[in-house]
């Protein structure tokens, strides 16, 4: 009953993230907006690289601030691709851009923080998976999240990326029931 996720393995880094970030539910908008953004980052690459990269992206995304990335260009852009501190992907920059307009857009209308959390009636899914095999890569929620992020102009959000995003922020509390997180986390919501 004391062991972690298997998921995090050992590295001191992401042990913590584990342990202290993973799960615990998050109702900050500018968060959760970030949180998306790297982890449609990741997408073809392991969680483990988008965070040790993590704070240079916070540097080179100037703090995800969407009102200021929404009105970025080209020279943005070339600036981002040339910084080896983050994912260089114009597809994925280009994205970014674009979806802090999208943000800004949901945020106006309801607030991001509303317009997510609503899937969950405010309140994180509690899960209770005993094993790593048991916890599913999308599920029908992740993707009807996920098909109205796109109508409303989001990239990089496809269900399993979505999904993904739902444990982090803790929507849903997926650390396995023989890790000792579940019980804290649950208790958070």
């Amino acid at each position: 009953m004391n062991e972690r996720c298997g998921w995090c393995g050992t590295e001191a880094i992401y042990v913590d993230y584990h342990d202290t970030e993973w799960g615990v539910p998050e109702r900050d908008a500018r968060a959760l907006w970030e949180k998306l953004i790297l982890d449609g980052f990741q997408a073809g690459l392991s969680w483990i690289t988008i965070l040790k990269k993590r704070d240079n992206f916070r540097v080179a995304f100037e703090g995800f601030d969407p009102a200021l990335i929404a009105g970025w260009g080209e020279d943005e852009v070339a600036r981002l691709l040339a910084d080896p501190g983050i994912v260089r992907s114009r597809a994925k920059i280009e994205a970014t851009i674009g979806n802090a307009r999208a943000y800004l857009d949901i945020a106006g209308r309801e607030g991001f923080d509303s317009f997510l959390w609503r899937y969950v009636d405010g309140q994180p899914v509690q899960n209770r998976f005993r094993t790593l095999a048991e916890v599913p890569a999308s599920t029908p929620l992740s993707d009807q999240i996920s098909k109205d992020l796109k109508k409303a102009g989001f990239r990089f959000a496809g269900p399993t990326i979505v999904y993904a995003f739902m444990q982090a922020v803790g929507m849903v509390n997926d650390h396995l029931v023989t890790c000792p997180a579940h019980g804290r986390v649950a208790l958070l919501g």
